[in-house]
This record gives C-alpha cells, structure tokens and sequence, in this order.
C-alpha cells in the first residue's frame, strides 16, 4: 500500500462550538458538520482539540465526538482534556481511533503506557506543544505512543527543525498555522512533506476553506508529493462512448447499494470528477459540465468507479448528500413498472428494516405489543431477557439438531435490537466497529 501523506484538519471543541486549532475563533457551523465537511472534500483525517475546562463541558464535547464519527468516513483523533485513563477511554469508545496525550502534562506522561497497554500502541499518540520536547521522544516511544504531534511555535518548522523531526525515532504529524488562502499552504506543505518521518500536516483554515482538501492534495500531486487521490486505471481514450462522445454512469449508494441516478460523462466531466472526488457529469440538455449538488448542495462523493467489461459503461459508488433526484426523491427510480411479492434477505436490510419496526413501537406504543412491554419495563426487564436468550443459545448449541440454534439466534438478535433501541446504538455504528477491528 502506497505511503500517502496525509491532511488533517485541526478543530478546536469548546462550550458547545468548533474553534479553530488554538481556540481563538469560532466557526459558524457545529463540530459535526465541520467535520463531515472535511471529510467528504479529501481531508484524509480530522483532529479534535478539546479545550473545555469543566466536567460538563468536556461531556459536550465527547457528544459531539460522537455525533461527528457518525456521519464521517475519516478516522478521528481526539484529545487534549485528558485527566485519567477514563478520558481516554471516553474518545475511543466516541468514534476516535486515536487519542493525543500531552506531554506537558506530568499525568498524560504517567499514564501514557497503560493507555498504551489497554486500548493498543496504535490508538495512543504524543503531543508535544513545541518542539523542545521532541528529545524525549524516545521515551514516549518506549512508554507505547506510537505517533508524535509536533505543535511548531512558527508556522512552519524551520529547516533545522525539520532535520531533528527526521532523526526522530517516531513517525510525526506536524501542526501548520493557518493562512489567508489555502493556497499558500502548499509550498509550506512540500517542505514539511520532504522529511520522511512527517506522515501528515494538521492545517487549520479558514471555514470558506473547509472544502479544499483535494484540490490542495491535487496540487501537492502535482508537485511530487504523494498524497491520496482518485486516479483511474483505464485511459478515456480506451473507453467506448455513444454516438455523442459520451459514456453513461450508474450512480449507487455506496452503504446500500440503492440505484440513485444515471447520468452522462464526457472527458472533461471524468477528470473533473477525478479532481475534486465529487460526481461531475456532463448535461446534454444544457451542454455543459455539471456538478452535482452545485446549486441543491445535493453533492455526491466519489467512493469508488468502476468501469463494465466492455469498457462502455461506467458504476459509481458514491456518499449521497440528501436527494439524488430533482423531484426530491432518494432516487430517480421511485416508479414502480411491474413487481412480484418475494422476501428480503439482505442481511442489513433485514436488520435495519426490523431496528426500524422497534424505533416506531418505541415512539408509538401499540397495545398488547412485546416490544414496549420491554420498554415499559425497562433497561433491567431488557437485559434479562438477553441473558435468557443468550443461555438459550448454549444450550442449543449442544444439540445436534442446527436448526434450534437458528431460532435461538434470532430470539437473541431480537431482543439485542430493543436493547440497542433502548441505549441508541445503531447498526450502522455496529457494522462501523466491526469493519475497524
């Protein structure tokens, strides 16, 4: 797998609001949004600086940990009010896939090995608020941090900085200031990439920026830095179009699958999307380039293309920002033609249509129903009937008859999902924990 440097934008959290890195200025949107927004427009991760100063706060902030990891793809890294192991187990289990220790702090350094120990090397990283403490990195090293943040006083290291930063026994992110234009951040960004110990630089920008990610990455890989974009591997000229030089895409969720939309792409269109990883097509009808969402905010980021086996049509996977329709439906395919009756058995379909079932009898009890019986009864009737069923299993499993484990299984299932209903855990954050170990 290719080395990429990575970009990652930094994000202050204090009393309900998103600051800039060092907490001097408020951004207009909530954490969540700021975050989903650099994640879809190529951020490769997004840091979160915790800055609240009391128990209430720092719970806020850890909601919207949370609430944020839920509606991005990049991965997390939290921090910065850690008093105990607690806090650090509080950002993991929020979505973080890793929490910054700083070393400033005696009682981050004192705890930094059982952190490791417990939740992993690879989730426990150092931050080090100015480059004086880099000569202990290898002690941070030894006690399990497995990455260094490097907090400059410039808004750059200097040359001689970036020479310890490359002797360094740790790889590192480094911490870049925030300019006027993003732009400018890319001539900063090839000189902190050139020393290989540097995996990634956390940029602080303006919020009319939030959404450069990829159009900085495009210009670092034109510079020779290798950062991760969209490249395809067939040429256009080895693409077979229509009459109109056009070849026709089919647009999919990516988590569903769910058709949304078919549209056109000619050459312009194709590399445009490969640019900005956002769907761009070309319009026949105004024949002209068309991006997505442009003036809906409907965008569609790119998740994957793939082309068929004759070279003729392209699929796309794509993360779909409210409707793909002009109707302001889900989908263009919402008319039904003709249809036979038949059973679903996607396996997420039927968990999620079942979740959905027990969210409705939660908020509209029906009489005589089981399910708000449960609830009804509460969070302990809840789990005893798990431990019921999960000893059901056990015992099932010792008969040679596999079809008596089957129903155990799904009386098991059943009521783990009225206990993931009852505590607000969905399945897209089961499946999301899963697909990261």
């Amino acid at each position: 797998m290719t080395d990429y440097k990575k970009l990652i934008i930094g994000l202050g959290y204090q009393g309900g609001k998103a600051f800039t890195w060092d907490g001097k200025r408020s951004y207009g949107e909530g954490l969540a949004e700021l975050s989903r927004l650099c994640s879809d427009n190529g951020a490769d991760q997004v840091l979160v600086y915790d800055r609240s100063t009391e128990d209430d706060g720092h719970e806020a902030a850890i909601a919207a940990i949370k609430e944020a990891s839920r509606t991005m793809e990049a991965p997390i890294i939290a921090g910065g009010r850690v008093k105990r192991l607690e806090d650090v187990k509080k950002y993991l289990y929020a979505g973080a896939s890793a929490v910054f220790l700083d070393v400033s702090r005696q009682e981050n350094v004192d705890m930094m090995k059982e952190a490791a120990d417990r939740f992993g090397n690879e989730k426990i990283y150092a931050y080090l608020p100015d480059m004086s403490y880099l000569k202990q990195a290898e002690e941070y090293s030894q006690l399990g941090a497995s990455m260094l943040i490097l907090c400059p006083p410039g808004s750059v290291p200097t040359l001689a900085e970036l020479g310890e930063i490359g002797e360094c026994s740790l790889p590192c992110l480094v911490l870049c200031k925030e300019k006027e234009e993003a732009r400018e951040l890319t001539e900063e960004l090839k000189l902190v990439f050139g020393c290989q110990q540097v995996k990634g630089a956390i940029l602080t920008l303006q919020e009319a920026s939030m959404d450069k990610a990829m159009e900085m990455k495009q210009q670092l890989k034109a510079a020779g830095v290798s950062v991760d974009t969209f490249e395809s591997s067939v040429a256009w000229k080895d693409f077979k179009l229509n009459s109109d030089g056009l070849i026709p895409v089919i647009v999919q969720d990516y988590k569903t699958n769910e058709v949304l939309m078919m549209a056109y792409m000619n050459e312009e269109a194709f590399e445009a999307t490969l640019a900005s990883g956002r769907m761009t097509y070309y319009s026949r009808s105004r024949q002209k380039l068309w991006l997505k969402g442009e003036t809906s905010g409907h965008f569609q980021y790119v998740k994957s293309l793939k082309i068929d086996c004759d070279n003729d049509t392209i699929l796309a996977t794509v993360k779909q920002i409210g409707a793909a329709c002009h109707t302001g439906n889900r989908s263009c395919f919402f008319t039904t033609l003709a249809e036979k009756d038949y059973k679903e058995t996607n396996p997420l379909k039927v968990f999620e249509d079942e979740y959905q079932i027990i969210v409705d009898r939660k908020a509209h009890p029906k009489e005589g129903s089981y399910t708000n019986y449960l609830f009804d009864k509460g969070i302990d009737k809840i789990l005893k009937k798990l431990g019921e069923e999960a000893t059901e299993i056990i015992i099932a499993a010792k008969n040679p008859d596999p079809e008596e484990i089957k129903y155990e299984i799904s009386d098991f299932l059943y009521h783990m999902m009225v206990l993931m209903v009852e505590k607000g855990v969905t399945w897209e954050e089961i499946t999301e924990e899963v697909a990261n170990r």
